[in-house]
Order: structure tokens, then sequence, then C-alpha cells
């Protein structure tokens, strides 16, 4: 019994110490110190530290230019202890192997960094079940929010079942009913398929629909590439139009094989993915075909790889970065302000078009 005492008394000791500490330590003062040099009040100090919303993007990034030079490191655990939180996000996204998603999950931890909170990752493979114990939490994991890629179930149950802040990346409308943060799939398909018309090409093929999956992406991006046939008087053509059963390099490969198979050939593709775009551009060598004199290409995703290939090849390039940083800022303003009265947020972040080789431009 003595020595249950003595624990429990040393236990005690160690959960008082923090808060003793956090109470005492000088960290009004800092603030107001940092609140001076930016030439700012100590409240809009206190919201940049936590991350919260209301602060000009000029203001934000002037008092934290203040703050990584006077070295102010806020003290997280005592933060998430007197909120009530762990200090963890989850970050579920369809696939770890797909390029593209994992750039995603090293920028969304890169920016989840810089607001002192650690990002636990999980797979989802797109299944319905995977997604709803992420958001119902029966996965045995607290976190104070979750930024996800849905690919099965829609918005109405996604914002039923999560038991947490919510923010969904991807191409899968969430109708208002919760933050959302993705490009303009559709715009960005148009411009790529009226690439390879203003080149000249008029049997433009499109690879990568999936009429079995609903998260949206193929139906989007066949939208938009079926709005520059149409603007160019082109009809679309179903014989050119193919689908797959996932989004990977041998997916694309057999697709395109599909193609050439046919009598009348295509003198251009595009591709939904980066991946499928690679995996064409293996048949069409294969075949014996030149890229772009015979073929040209365009991928969607804009990973690294497409920057390698041979020929390298032409990409639709979302911000990335962006993507990250607006779903991270939108998950603080939820977690850090649950009680703020902001509607659900729908944002469109930037894309490009990068021309390479493979559809005539420069290696």
């Amino acid at each position: 019994m003595h020595t249950l005492n003595a624990t429990l008394q040393y236990l005690r000791g160690i959960f008082r110490t923090p808060a003793r500490a956090c109470k005492d330590a000088p960290v009004s003062s800092r603030l107001k110190d940092v609140a001076a040099r930016a030439g700012v009040s100590i409240r809009t100090v206190s919201n940049v530290v936590s991350g919260s919303a209301g602060v000009a993007e000029e203001t934000r990034a002037r008092v934290q230019r203040v703050l990584d030079e006077m070295g102010y490191r806020p003290n997280q655990a005592a933060r998430n202890l007197r909120g009530g939180r762990t200090g963890l996000i989850g970050l579920a996204i369809p696939e770890l192997h797909s390029p593209y998603f994992a750039e995603i999950a090293g920028l969304v931890v890169e920016a989840a960094a810089q607001r002192s909170w650690t990002v636990v990752i999980d797979q989802t493979h797109g299944d319905p079940g995977a997604e709803r114990r992420l958001l119902e939490g029966t996965g045995g994991r607290l976190v104070d929010g979750l930024i996800i890629s849905p690919w099965s179930i829609g918005p109405e149950e996604l914002t039923e079942r999560a038991r947490v802040p919510l923010v969904l990346l991807g191409e899968r409308a969430a109708q208002g009913l919760a933050d959302h943060v993705a490009v303009d799939n559709t715009l960005a398909a148009e411009e790529a398929t009226a690439h390879l018309l203003a080149a000249g090409r008029r049997r433009v093929a499109a690879i990568g629909l999936q009429p079995h999956l609903g998260n949206g992406t193929a139906s989007q991006r066949l939208t938009g590439y079926r709005n520059a046939l149409r603007k160019a008087g082109i009809a679309p053509d179903p014989a050119l139009e193919k689908a797959v059963t996932a989004l990977h390099r041998g997916d694309g490969a057999d697709a395109m094989a599909a193609l050439l198979r046919d009598d009348a050939r295509p003198d251009a593709v595009f591709a939904f993915t980066d991946e499928l775009a690679l995996g064409a551009l293996h048949s069409a060598g294969a075949s014996g075909l030149r890229v772009p004199q015979d073929l040209a290409l365009v991928g969607f995703d804009g990973i690294e790889d497409a920057r390698y290939a041979n020929p390298a090849l032409t990409t639709v390039v979302p911000d990335k970065r962006q993507i990250a940083e607006r779903a991270l800022q939108c998950l603080a303003d939820r977690v850090y302000s649950p009680t703020t009265a902001v509607p659900p947020l729908d944002i469109v972040v930037p894309h490009s078009l990068e021309v390479r080789a493979s559809s005539g431009g420069a290696s």
C-alpha cells in the first residue's frame, strides 16, 4: 500500500507540473513582445499562433515572421490539454502507393508541422467500410479533425458519420455540407484536350473512364474532354473513350493496347492520370508508334515521373501545395473555432498545363 501511495503521489506530481509550468511561464509577456514588434494586438498574435481564422494573410505573415525571429515556440501540449485536444489529425487517402496521393500526404504533413500537428495517415482503397470506420473513429485513433479524399460514400453520409471536424479533398462534390478543396477538373480536362486539338489532332481518345466509381473524378474529366471536342466541332466517339478498373500504369497500357487494336486509331490521347498516361506511352512505344509524331499524349496530376518520362509527359499540374495548405487552414478554423457559424467552404485551387515533348512541346 505504501508503494502504491508513493506511486500515485509521483504521478500526481507529473500531471500537476505542466499545468503549473504553463501558468507560471512568461508566455503572456512574450506574446506582448511579439505583438509590440509586429504592431498588432496580443489577441491577433494568439490567433496566429493557434491557427484561428479572422487574420488577414498579410498580417498573419508579418506576425509569423516576428514569431520566427524571436524563436517563439508555444507549449503545444499545454494548449491541447486546455482545449481538450490531442494534437493529432487524420488524413485518409485511397492509395498510399499512388505518386499523386503520396505527394499530397507529404505536403499535408509539412503544413501540419507548421501548426504543431502530427498527422495520422490511413489508406482506404476507396472501400466504404474503411471510410466509415475512420469517420466514426472506430479504428482506435483519437484525432482532432480529419482530412479525407472519399471514393465511395457521399457527402450526406460523410457528414452524418463524422465525429470530428471534416475537410473533403478531391472531386466528390461536398454539396455545401463540409469544407471541400479541389481543382476544377472539368475545366482542366477541357484545356488539356483543347491543347491537343490546337495542335491539329482530330481523333483524340480518352483513357480513364470509371463507371464503377462514384467519386466524380472520371466523370468530371470526361465532361471536360467532351466539351473541348464539341467546341471544336467534333462529335465525341464512344469507341475512343476507354474505361479502366483502376488508374495505374498497367491499366493505361491495357487501354492503349485496346485502342491500337481498333481499325481507326487515335492520333492523340488524353489520359485522366499521369500513371495512365505513362502506361499508354509504354504501349505506344511497344507498338512502334512515335510520340508525339504519331501519337500526342497528355496526362493529369503533375507527378515527378512525368518530367522524366521519354519523351517528357505533358500534364495538368494541380497546385498540390495549396491543396494541402488550404485544407489545413479549413481544418484549423473548425478545430480552434468550433462555435463560429461559418458556412462550409468550396475552395477551388489553381492548376496549370505543363506542355512537354509528349504533345509536341520542348523536351
